[in-house]
């Protein structure tokens, strides 16, 4: 189908003050996506439509495509970062584990749905492939379902499966499959990935966030044993892991011998191996992010990234220097998961600096993402501040612990200011040093 064709046919489907959504990151359907935006202007039918924001991959959202549409979302990251820059992406700060409540309630509305998907298996049924997250959500709600087929992504098990009569308009891809690009991580994620490691025991069942850190860490496990995935983005680093035969998901006290996740976020390896692979299966939210799941499993180690740390405990996940760039996301049901697990890991890890400032801070410079209650191990590079029933002042010689070293004496300072105003005393001694 030719590109003016297509535009045809989404002007048919989709309304002036529509809202649509699509999978974010590696779930893009670029197909689809890329004609939405190219005939904006003859869709939308001098309208306006409503564009749901994910995680960013491919750089086909851009400010100047505000002339149409009203960008909303819950992430700025990756090449979104400059539709929050150029104040056209209204930030929804919301746990992403709400999403598909509000999306079936309609708060968040959802009219058409872009979704690519795999070649039907032998039922007939389109698997959604990379993504479920907040996608099974949006296809109940959407008056209109329009799909992109493309051979190259794997056919994956799920709680969702689309057949030709939910699928209004099927269209063949013309674009291969999006890749989450990993850079080499450097000396300071190599050693928070070693601290962590040596934290996680035989049996763990792992949650990992997104990022170079995260995938540094699943790096560091390839010496342990029966690891389990129930995580939201799964990565090339557990497809290594998988092949490796360290994750087993052999000792996992909820779906035993099954691997769960939300989105594949990596490249061929990860889509390789999930393919048609019968111990592993893609998620919705609703069940990725369950408290009662996640409290039940077995010694899960969720291990999430942040902006900044404050001595307190106080994560930011969202600002830096002043811009939105990240997301609530998932952090919060994660760590409050794993802190109920018996066994758990509530775990933050964050290089210390960043371009020559600390990252551990006396006050963050935005929200606070994830609140000093929810505080569990905070890991740099210098070692592990386990808060986990600590005082404000235990707090503060834990995190100072494990700060750059030329920063510390800035933060102490900083520190007993912050103190006084809490009403709470510095330890002057060290309380028990940073675990190696």
């Amino acid at each position: 189908m030719d590109t003016q064709t297509l535009a045809s046919r989404l002007q048919a489907l989709i309304r002036p003050g529509d809202t649509v959504w699509w999978g974010q990151a590696t779930a893009e359907p670029l197909t689809l996506t890329r004609a939405l935006v190219g005939h904006r202007h003859a869709i939308a039918q001098g309208g306006r439509l409503g564009i749901f924001v994910g995680i960013g991959q491919a750089d086909t959202l851009q400010p100047a495509q505000a002339d149409v549409f009203d960008f909303f979302g819950y992430a700025a990251s990756g090449p979104h970062r400059q539709l929050a820059k150029a104040g056209v992406l209204d930030i929804v700060p919301s746990h992403y584990s709400h999403l598909p409540g509000l999306i079936r309630a309609g708060t968040l509305p959802a009219d058409v749905v872009l979704v690519q998907v795999s070649p039907a298996d032998e039922l007939g049924r389109h698997s959604l492939s990379v993504v479920h997250e907040y996608m099974p959500a949006a296809l109940d709600r959407a008056r209109v379902v329009i799909a992109e087929v493309n051979p190259a992504l794997p056919w994956t098990h799920g709680s969702r499966y689309l057949t030709a009569d939910d699928i209004d308009l099927l269209v063949p891809a013309q674009y291969p499959p999006l890749d989450l690009g990993r850079g080499a991580p450097g000396e300071a994620e190599q050693a928070i990935a070693r601290h962590i490691a040596g934290w996680i025991e035989d049996g763990a069942t792992l949650q990992m966030g997104i990022g170079n850190l995260p995938e540094a860490v699943v790096a560091a496990l390839h010496g342990h044993r029966d690891l389990g995935l129930h995580s939201g983005a799964v990565g090339d680093g557990i497809a290594a892991l998988a092949e490796a035969g360290v994750l087993t998901n052999a000792r996992k006290t909820v779906d035993t011998g099954l691997g769960i996740g939300g989105i594949l976020m990596g490249g061929e390896r990860v889509r390789r191996w999930a393919h048609r692979n019968a111990g592993f299966e893609l998620r919705e939210t609703r069940y990725t992010h369950d408290p009662e799941v996640l409290a039940a499993s077995h010694k899960l180690a969720a291990i999430n990234a942040a902006i900044e740390v404050d001595l307190t405990g106080q994560v930011n996940a969202e600002v830096a220097a002043g811009v939105y760039v990240g997301a609530v996301g998932g952090a919060v049901d994660f760590l409050r998961g794993a802190a109920r697990s018996r066994g758990g890991l509530p775990i933050v890890a964050l290089p210390a600096t960043a371009k020559d400032s600390s990252r551990i801070v006396a006050a963050l410079s935005g929200p606070v993402s994830t609140p000093r209650a929810d505080a569990g191990l905070i890991v740099t590079e210098y070692g592990v501040a386990d808060l986990r029933g600590a005082t404000l002042s235990q707090r503060m010689r834990r995190m100072l612990d494990i700060a750059a070293p030329a920063h510390r004496a800035e933060l102490e300072r900083q520190g007993h200011a912050l103190l006084r105003q809490c009403g709470a005393v510095f330890v002057a001694q060290p309380g028990p040093a940073a675990a190696a």
